[in-house]
């Protein structure tokens, strides 16, 4: 069965804009991790082949275990936690607007939420630690609450683990909030009347329109934080250095020590195996929507 020409060209122009930006992806990003995962198998000079025995040296190490521990209990607190309060913000802002379409309040609100995204890296962590240092704004106002004096340095302290979240969220919460934002105003309006004059409360509505109708915005949001959580290692080198607390110590800190002794056995390894894993949940993600569209 032959393609229509109108067909065939009109799947192959959104190919041939991208056709520049894969082309440079595939030589200096493709061919360097195609080496990469090569190296992995061999020793450091890349020259006898040594089957699973990098794979084994990094599975076995404690600092990987340790970091390879924090990054999945970072990302089991942190993706829901950050995912929550968006969609919960993102509700509030549509509602609000719909409600007060010319509210100066609800502009404002969404212009507050998005600011962390413009405020550079640095300069937000230098505020956290005017906030945290032992002789910080947090520990004078929790001084003045309770009487005693605070002399808590929290970047380094056991509750680091959290003060990390909390930076993540503040930085992120904005960006999702946004991605929901847009999803919400894909649901046409007409599905809320008609369930309102049906007697559906915000419950109902909620779960059976808005729920439904954010599937594809919930797929993209998810990706999108969990690739954004591997970024967090600036945040957490700014706070607490190379050596922070073992409750924030991430796979990034490990690669840096690795790299700094020129490991290149382990760190082909763990690159691989954490590519491994990242794509895992991208490709659910893929299958899921195909067997969508399938079904549709």
């Amino acid at each position: 069965m032959k393609i229509p020409y109108l067909k065939m060209k009109k799947m192959l122009v959104p190919w041939l804009f991208l056709a520049p930006s894969l082309g440079g992806a595939a030589v200096f990003m493709g061919g360097p991790f195609v080496d990469v995962v090569k190296r992995s198998f061999t020793d450091a000079m890349g020259g006898r082949f040594t089957g699973l025995q990098n794979y084994q040296a990094v599975v076995d190490n404690s600092a990987f275990q340790l970091a390879a521990g924090n990054t999945v209990r970072f990302l089991g607190v942190c993706i829901p936690l950050l995912m929550t309060i968006s969609l919960g913000l993102a509700l509030l802002i549509a509602g609000g607007a719909q409600a007060h379409k010319k509210s100066s309040v609800i502009k404002n609100c969404r212009t507050i939420l998005v600011l962390p995204m413009a405020v550079p890296t640095a300069s937000m962590v230098l505020v956290w630690r005017i906030l945290l240092c032992p002789d910080g704004v947090l520990n004078q106002m929790l001084s003045q609450v309770t009487g005693k004096a605070w002399e808590t340095d929290w970047a380094f302290s056991r509750h680091a683990f959290w003060v990390l979240i909390a930076t993540y969220l503040w930085r992120h919460t904005g960006y999702d909030m946004l991605l929901w934002l847009a999803g919400l105003q894909g649901i046409p309006g007409e599905q809320y009347e008609a369930a309102r004059m049906d007697g559906a409360g915000a419950a109902a509505r909620f779960w059976y329109i808005t729920i439904p109708g954010l599937k594809g915005t919930l797929g993209m949001v998810g990706v999108l934080s969990v690739v954004n959580s591997f970024r967090v290692y600036r945040e957490a080198y700014l706070l607490a250095g190379s050596y922070p607390d073992a409750s924030i110590y991430l796979i990034p800190h490990l690669f840096a020590h690795w790299f700094l002794g020129l490991d290149i056995q382990k760190m082909t390894a763990a690159a691989a195996m954490m590519t491994g894993v990242c794509l895992i949940p991208a490709g659910v993600v893929w299958i899921f929507y195909k067997r969508r569209r399938h079904w549709m």
